[in-house]
């Protein structure tokens, strides 16, 4: 029962649970991002304490040739993945505006340009959460 969710209408789905649910159950939301995955966001209604955190101010310098400099001398490295990426989507873009639009093969396209999109989305939300919190970046 651990790997299934009980949803109105459609019965037991099985799903990949991110992390433990705490708390009373408000709402759910089924999603479906341009790629083809199903998300589904739960809410829940839980108590939180108040805490204080006192952090220190950094600076940011966001360049050309280093991705950013803080005040503290730390140096991020551009990421270079992005430039490989950028060739396969406008590949794959070409390549879709030469489908017949609304065609099987045209749709197929389609997806993989949207998987593109997101797998650049996602290397980008993993270098920034890496650096937000003090990681290092592989």
């Amino acid at each position: 029962m651990d790997k299934h969710i009980k949803l109105p209408k459609l019965g037991l789905v099985r799903f990949a649970k991110s992390r433990e649910l705490e708390g009373r159950i408000v709402n759910a939301t089924i999603g479906r991002n341009p790629s083809g995955k199903y998300f589904v966001s739960i809410v829940v209604e839980t108590e939180i304490g108040h805490d204080e955190k006192t952090g220190s101010s950094v600076g940011i310098d966001v360049g050309l040739t280093d991705f950013a400099t803080l005040s503290d001398g730390t140096v991020y490295e551009n990421p270079r993945f992005f430039q490989t990426l950028e060739k396969k989507l406008a590949k794959a873009q070409v390549i879709l505006s030469r489908r017949q639009v609304g065609s099987a093969n045209w749709q197929k396209q389609k997806r993989k340009v949207a998987r593109l999109h997101e797998k650049i989305a996602n290397k980008r939300k993993d270098m920034l959460d890496k650096i937000s919190t003090n990681k290092e970046t592989s």
